[in-house]
């Protein structure tokens, strides 16, 4: 077993999403460099409520999964140019949780999802997570036929680079964490 954790996050819990199909994409890939311990982390799974709106062991469940990774690679939808609502909430659930860890992001819209990306990394600069520059972009025109992910070879290239990131800074962010 490697000393190091990453969770790949699914950013969306809408019917019919297909996050779990490009998180899977990448817990493949990721497993096959043997780099570190790789898991999806399923929002969904969670249920968790509104923040603010009360408590559930779902929260205590996120939470505790989230202290025992050292990095994440968030799959993130883009909806109404932004991260889902979902995911904000899931974010706002933890804190310390997130901080000094690693990040990469693979995100997906008719633009690649940049704008929810570029919204994503300020929220995660203030959770004190250390996004990496590599970044996956996959366009709803060209790596989905309806909802069905079907990713161009192009894109391997961004996340080995992605990977490699997220492991390095994540070994070295584990060391201040002791």
């Amino acid at each position: 077993m490697k000393d190091l954790n990453i969770g790949i996050i699914t950013g969306s819990t809408r019917e019919g999403r297909v996050s779990p199909q490009v998180a899977q994409w990448v817990l493949d890939y990721a497993n096959q460099k043997e780099q570190a311990n790789f898991e999806v982390i399923d929002i969904k799974d969670y249920k968790l409520p509104f923040l603010g709106e009360g408590f559930n062991d779902g929260v205590v469940q996120f939470q505790n999964k989230l202290k025992q990774m050292d990095g994440f690679i968030f799959v993130v939808a883009e909806y109404n140019h932004s991260i889902t609502g979902a995911l904000k909430n899931a974010l706002d659930w933890a804190r310390e949780e997130w901080n000094n860890k690693s990040a990469g992001i693979v995100s997906y819209g008719s633009v690649g999802g940049a704008r929810a990306a570029e919204h994503l990394r300020g929220i995660l600069g203030e959770l004190m997570v250390a996004d990496v520059r590599s970044h996956v972009l996959l366009s709803l025109f060209t790596d989905f036929d309806g909802q069905t992910f079907k990713p161009q070879a192009l894109h391997q290239t961004n996340l080995d680079a992605l990977l490699d990131q997220v492991v390095l800074w994540g070994t070295v962010l584990k060391t201040i964490r002791k």
